[in-house]
């Protein structure tokens, strides 16, 4: 249903996954041992979306690469892909003691140490990576965004010293770009920041192919598909929690408050509804081609029961467990009518941010994939537009079956906001989900930085600082009617 959520990176085709695990499955009869074939096994059953017996091949895989930096950095990779993080870590730290000057190698721990909250190492590796490679330039922003950078302590003049030498390709140079309005805006530089920031943002959009006429038609094509559902109260049974919205509007901080409640789980940004409806769809029309809209009006006449069903199975497969898990993917705000359809005892949150400071937000963030919307102020207003106007029918024909957290009201009153979502979600109140900081659990979002932190509120006003450049987007809100300061 949505045009804009692409499947996961190195995502084999189930059919072309399966073939290739068939063949490796044969080539280990006679070398048991091998660990580049155990590898590709692993990396199979990766591609097939099964995270556990991916990770089980990758253990029996490390046994048999001691010696073999390059197949220690894949598994390493395969258990990171697959949410072990922490046995990435080991596999990538075997990988560097065997080839410390093999930057990719140490660019690897520097992520999985970022999900993990070790931000200082993180910090650490990527200035070893742009030791050894100086023209790695994501790692120069991975490392600006590690921590707010301070007027004794930042990389301004080496990123600026970068940008100015020239002769890189057009990501470097955007990624350059992001990282210095991140460092320039730390330090209070506005205008600064700003200039970076729109340069790195039109050079990125110039390199996509996007419309977004075709994502403001989805929502018209979503409403008339669903125009009415069920409306009747939420079940009391328990079942997966939906937290959908925007990106950067504070789904992880809601992530992070429930997962740090001892009955649940924290998956992540899980593709499985999508795909599911992608499938369920397939089947329905024996993979007959058809346009975008008539997409929609098919994925309402599905077997809503196996669509569920198959979302569930495809969540266990990853390795998700336990009855209660939390699933942010921000963009299933799209299903909403269709998740109430195939899971009628999931739990669905709405996160929203005050409209300018979400679309800013959004706005100067270098995402790796998906939200080609956000790197043009106009195009983010649109979308932002149809986005309120979904998510406005959806409480209109889903009434009291999706609650909206404000961004904002859960910064300014904690604890209120926090026992008003514990209680939607049937769950008893627990101290620890005040203290969200402390969940240990990985994070692989673009939040993973900020989630080791208290809550703050210097977020809340910062485009402020930015109010000539965005005058243009707060006039579509005004002309929208949407108030811009909510």
């Amino acid at each position: 249903m949505s045009p804009t959520v692409a499947a996961p990176t190195g995502r084999v085709r189930p059919k072309s996954a399966a073939e290739a695990l068939e063949q490796v499955e044969s080539a280990l009869l006679t070398s048991p041992r091998s660990s580049r074939l155990l590898l590709q096994r692993a990396q199979c059953l990766l591609g097939l979306g099964q995270m556990v017996r991916a990770c089980e091949a990758a253990v029996t895989a490390q046994l048999h690469a001691s010696g073999d930096a390059a197949v220690l950095d894949a598994i390493g990779n395969v258990f990171s892909r697959a949410g072990d993080q922490s046995r990435a870590l080991v596999a990538f730290e075997q990988a560097i003691s065997l080839a410390p000057g093999e930057p990719h190698f140490t660019f690897n721990r520097a992520t999985v140490r970022r999900f993990l909250g070790d931000l200082e190492g993180a910090e650490r590796d990527y200035d070893r990576v742009l030791a050894l490679a100086p023209t790695d330039y994501e790692a120069y922003l991975n490392r600006s965004e590690l921590r707010t950078q301070s007027t004794e302590r930042n990389h301004i003049r080496e990123l600026e010293t970068r940008l100015a030498s020239g002769g890189m390709k057009w990501g470097g140079e955007v990624a350059l770009r992001y990282a210095l309005a991140k460092e320039y805006e730390d330090l209070g530089q506005y205008q600064q920041s700003f200039e970076h920031l729109s340069i790195g943002a039109r050079v990125r959009r110039e390199h996509l192919q996007y419309d977004v006429a075709t994502d403001v038609a989805m929502v018209d094509w979503i409403i008339e598909a669903y125009s009415s559902t069920s409306s009747s109260s939420a079940s009391k049974d328990v079942g997966p929690i939906f937290i959908v919205g925007l990106p950067r509007s504070g789904s992880t901080l809601v992530e992070r408050i429930l997962s740090n409640h001892t009955d649940v789980r924290a998956a992540g940004e899980l593709p499985h509804f999508a795909l599911s409806v992608v499938a369920g769809v397939a089947r329905q029309s024996r993979n007959a081609p058809m346009s975008r809209r008539e997409f929609v009006l098919r994925s309402a006449q599905l077997d809503f029961a196996a669509l569920g069903r198959d979302y569930l199975a495809r969540a266990r497969a990853a390795g998700v467990t336990g009855e209660r898990f939390t699933d942010k993917m921000p963009l299933n705000y799209l299903y909403c009518g269709l998740i109430r359809r195939a899971l009628p005892n999931a739990r669905i949150i709405h996160v929203r941010r005050s409209p300018m400071a979400a679309c800013f937000a959004m706005y100067k963030k270098l995402f790796q994939d998906g939200y080609p919307f956000s790197y043009d102020l106009d195009e983010l207003g649109r979308y932002y537009v149809a986005y309120r106007r979904l998510v406005r029918h959806w409480t209109t024909t889903l009434p009291g079956l999706i609650h909206e957290v404000s961004y904002e009201a859960l910064v300014a009153n904690q604890r209120q906001e926090t026992e008003r979502l514990l209680t939607f979600c049937g769950l008893g109140w627990q101290d620890a989900c005040l203290e969200f900081q402390t969940n240990p659990a990985p994070n692989t979002t673009a939040s993973a930085s900020q989630v080791r932190r208290r809550l703050y509120d210097s977020a809340i006003s910062l485009w402020q600082h930015y109010g000539p450049q965005l005058e243009p987007l707060r006039h579509q809100f005004v002309t929208a009617g949407i108030e811009t300061e909510e």
